[in-house]
Formats: structure tokens, C-alpha cells, sequence
């Protein structure tokens, strides 16, 4: 993506309608310990797979995906790519677990999905929401949509929330 100016969706849009997307399932952790390696589990690609095209199947469609660097938040969108949910992929140190992505969400613009951790991605949204830090969780591969006006040069507590959805809302249910 040569020449285009790094977290800016659609310079002329007069929202940003963010999606948050937890990475899927990963693999045990070793030890205890968690590593940036830690790949999607083979249940964890699928079940992503199926939730990345059940949410393009419902015409979602980002004009930037943006992505922890960590290997399970990769594959994760890399799904969404295949899925058609974007063109390609940017990863963002400020979106790996423990960083600050705030001066990333100041400058998005447009259609925006973002994948990355929990209980980052969580505390992401209670902040543009407005709500007590914790108290929004994502499950592994859900989904949270929020919307906010750019003429809002802090949007710290002005987001709107317009979906939370966990996995099993979008997959279909076994028969």
C-alpha cells in the first residue's frame, strides 16, 4: 500500500465507523506464558473463517483493516482479507497487547476494522464509549461496532455503540 498516509480511511468521510475484531483462538500458551508467535489454533481458523464471512455476507466491508503485529491477530485478518471483508492488511505496533493505540484512533477516518487482544480491544471501546474501563469484553473472534463524527477532536465518550456481537450470534447453530 505504497503512498497511502498510514491510518487514514476516507479523508472525506464525515465518520469513522470503527469494527473491533478479537483474534480468533490460539494455540495453549506455553507455560503459562504468552508469545507473539502463538498461532490460531486449526478450530480457530475455522470458526474465524466462518465469522469473517458471515459478517461479509451481511455487507461489511472496511476501507482499511489494521492489525496487531502478534501471529494470531495476522491470521485473523488475514480470514477477513480472504473473506472480502478488506483489500489487504496493515499491522500497527500500537494494536499488540499493552501498547497505546489512542493516537492511532484520533487519525482514523472512514470504514475501519481493527483486529487485535483483549482485554485491550475491550477497554479500547469502553473509552470512546464512555464507560468504566473492564467493562466491555470481547470473545474470541466477536465483533464490536461504534460509530463517532470526525468533527469531534477528542472521541473519547462520543462513540455510538451500534453492535457487540460474540461468535455464536453469526455462526450458524448446529443441527
Amino acid at each position: 500500500m505504497a503512498g497511502v498516509p498510514p491510518c487514514v480511511c476516507v479523508p472525506c468521510s464525515v465518520s469513522v465507523d470503527l469494527f473491533l475484531l478479537r483474534h480468533g483462538i490460539a494455540t495453549e500458551r506455553l507455560h503459562g506464558l504468552d508469545h507473539p508467535e502463538r498461532a490460531l489454533s486449526g478450530y480457530g481458523i475455522t470458526r474465524t473463517l466462518a465469522v469473517v464471512q458471515q459478517l461479509q455476507a451481511f455487507g461489511i466491508r472496511v476501507d482499511r483493516l489494521l492489525s496487531s503485529p502478534y501471529k494470531r491477530a495476522i491470521q485473523t485478518a488475514e480470514l477477513a482479507v480472504q473473506a472480502g471483508l478488506a483489500e489487504g492488511l496493515d499491522p500497527q505496533d500500537a494494536l499488540q497487547p499493552g501498547a497505546d493505540p489512542w493516537p492511532l484512533i484520533q487519525s482514523l477516518r472512514g470504514r475501519c476494522l481493527l483486529v487485535g487482544h483483549q482485554p485491550d480491544l475491550g477497554d479500547l471501546a469502553a473509552r470512546l464509549l464512555g464507560a468504566p474501563r473492564g467493562s466491555i469484553l470481547l470473545k474470541k473472534a466477536g465483533l464490536l461496532h461504534l460509530r463517532w463524527s470526525i468533527q469531534a477532536r477528542d472521541p473519547a465518550g462520543r462513540a455510538e455503540l451500534h453492535a457487540l456481537l460474540r461468535p455464536g450470534l453469526l455462526l450458524p447453530s448446529p443441527a
